[in-house]
């Protein structure tokens, strides 16, 4: 909540906030509605056996991109600004190289 208070023009675009089960509730909903206008969309388990739920899967597979690169691998960086700005720089080379394979 602290990053929608502080940069809500970061989120600006955001139509869908994926959250996990611990975020339900319709205090957090109505919060990020006011903040983003983002309707909140609670991903649930609904079996006790594990299985990998396909927008999960999303955000584990673009985790796994970034932790190959050494600089995202650990918190090296004094200021948030410099790991998203990592973060943007490793993004465009992923993508680039997917463009150009």
């Amino acid at each position: 909540m602290e990053l929608l208070e502080e940069r809500p023009e970061l989120l600006e675009k955001v139509e869908v906030l994926w959250v996990d089960s611990g975020y339900d509730g319709d205090k957090f909903a109505l919060c990020v509605w006011l903040m983003i206008q983002a309707h909140v969309e609670v991903i649930r388990r609904t079996e006790q056996e594990w299985k990998v739920f396909p927008k999960r899967w999303v955000v584990e597979r673009t985790f796994g991109w970034l932790n190959q690169y050494r600089r995202l691998s650990k918190d090296y960086e004094h200021l948030s600004e410099m790991s998203e700005a990592a973060i943007y720089a490793v993004m465009t080379r992923i993508m680039l190289r997917r463009l150009v394979v």
